[in-house]
């Protein structure tokens, strides 16, 4: 009977599986997205330099001894030193957009070269494909959402909070349902109701 706040918690940390590293739709795609694809990405009318940073062999490619993504080589490739610059006429983007590429950006951006640059198509063209169930060793997870979200805190470092009290699940359940909080006669029959189908019954 938990939240179904975990729920949804629960199935956004099995899609990001159990690695730590940078996954590229996840963690680069926005960036590059937010920040660079107004003057580099697929509208040809407002492209800058004839470069192209939403697809793979553009942002790989040989540019007169130069390269925008150098895998494994991130001190090579000119989209770190450029978003890393201080020079105003070097820097990207620039600053006439207004736009401004975060010091966790940069780290990301950095770990995804180091890590080999790895691309990805849009998610809507990979194939989904079925994930192995982490195993539970602790008796703690109640279905298999459970033990995604259980091996995910492992790998954090982390414990799973207590179970709610009754008055705690009644009181997400209507916010859930209704918005609204329920009535102390609600939260009471809830705390009686010892039944197994409770959760589903309310």
């Amino acid at each position: 009977m938990r939240s179904t706040l975990t729920f949804a918690l629960a199935i956004t940390l099995a899609g990001t599986g159990p690695s730590l590293g940078i996954e590229f739709n996840k963690d680069v795609r926005p960036v590059l997205s937010d920040n660079c694809f107004q003057c580099h990405g697929p509208d040809s009318g407002s492209r800058k330099a004839g470069l192209r940073l939403d697809r793979e062999e553009d942002i790989l490619a040989d540019r007169e001894g130069s390269r925008v993504v150098v895998p494994g080589k991130p001190a090579e490739s000119e989209l770190i030193k450029r978003i890393t610059s201080t020079d105003p006429n070097e820097v990207m983007p620039p600053p006439e957009l207004h736009k401004t590429i975060t010091a966790e950006q940069v780290k990301v951006l950095r770990q995804w070269i180091t890590e080999g640059a790895t691309w990805q198509r849009h998610w809507a063209f990979i194939a989904p494909k079925k994930l192995i169930v982490p195993v539970d060793d602790s008796g703690w997870a109640v279905n298999e959402i459970d033990r995604f979200v259980l091996a995910r805190l492992k790998l954090e470092g982390l414990k799973p909070s207590p179970e709610a009290d009754r008055s705690t699940l009644i009181r997400r359940l209507a916010f859930d349902l209704n918005g609204l909080p329920p009535t102390p006669e609600e939260v009471a029959a809830f705390a009686r109701d010892r039944s197994t189908a409770a959760w589903e019954k309310w």
